[in-house]
């Protein structure tokens, strides 16, 4: 994909990104909170190691990411649906994080808000050079409905939002470039992709994150991640989603045969 061209420090494409997901207060939200976490970190190094086996041409920096605010079932006192963590439970994932030399991901899920309210609060976070950021439109619900109770959206105005607020921290501390990962597995989640700006101190990923059987991860990856491409792409990988009607786990080797090949991989 055409773009700027990666300032120094940056960490694509030189890198491939490959992070575990989920939230510590959660068993059932991803292998990041599944799993005491000597164990789960033990376990990321081994993909990483998987992932460097498959490509030795592609450097692997491991990462947590984190959903730092979480859509909920009720609307809770503000009426926003959805539970900020707190800075302690941030910071502990943080220590984790340091302990393998890995990048964290700060992932956002505004239920009713906006990233306009969620991200100032992370600031002081996303200062940090190796604290990046993910945003989630299946849970950004312009209408007002219950979270996951549809998918929901996010237009290139709010990415571009999301962008600016990164790359204005980048320039204000002098920061290496931000990573921005934007979930997405359906066309709908996320309109307007042609009028996402580029910056050099902002690298987009277009995450694809549906499960299901390979076939079907592949058909979503052509669909909503080729054929609309924005800057770097992103694959997800469920440990039990994918796996639930018998199918076996992409492989690393069968995850590169993809085009373009994802730089940021992520384990749920």
């Amino acid at each position: 994909m055409k773009g700027p061209a990666p300032l120094s420090g940056s960490i694509l494409p030189a890198k491939r990104i490959v992070a575990y997901y989920g939230n510590p207060l959660s068993k059932r939200m991803g292998i990041l909170g599944e799993i005491p976490p000597d164990e789960m970190l033990a376990r990321l190094d081994r993909e990483v190691a998987r992932w460097e086996k498959a490509d030795p041409t592609t450097p692997v920096q491991p990462a947590l990411h984190l959903i730092a605010v979480v859509a909920q079932g009720s609307a809770g006192r503000d009426g926003m649906w959805r539970t900020r963590m707190s800075d302690s439970l941030i910071e502990r994932v943080y220590g984790w994080a340091l302990k393998r030399n890995a990048l964290l991901f700060l992932d956002i899920q505004v239920a009713h808000s906006t990233l306009q309210a969620e991200l100032p609060r992370l600031s002081r976070f996303l200062e940090r050079p190796n604290v990046h950021l993910g945003i989630d439109p299946e849970f950004s619900m312009k209408g007002k409905h219950k979270p996951g109770s549809r998918i929901g959206s996010y237009d290139a105005v709010d990415i571009n939002y999301a962008s600016r607020f990164l790359s204005d921290l980048v320039e204000s501390k002098n920061l290496p470039p931000k990573v921005l990962v934007v979930h997405r597995f359906t066309r709908p989640m996320v309109t307007n992709t042609k009028n996402i700006r580029l910056d050099p101190r902002v690298q987009i990923v277009m995450h694809m994150d549906g499960w299901g059987p390979p076939w079907m991860k592949l058909d979503s990856y052509h669909d909503y991640i080729y054929l609309h491409p924005v800057q770097y792409t992103g694959f997800k990988l469920f440990y039990k989603n994918d796996t639930k009607k018998g199918n076996p786990l992409m492989t690393p080797e069968q995850v590169l045969k993809i085009f373009p090949k994802p730089l940021y991989i992520q384990y749920q």
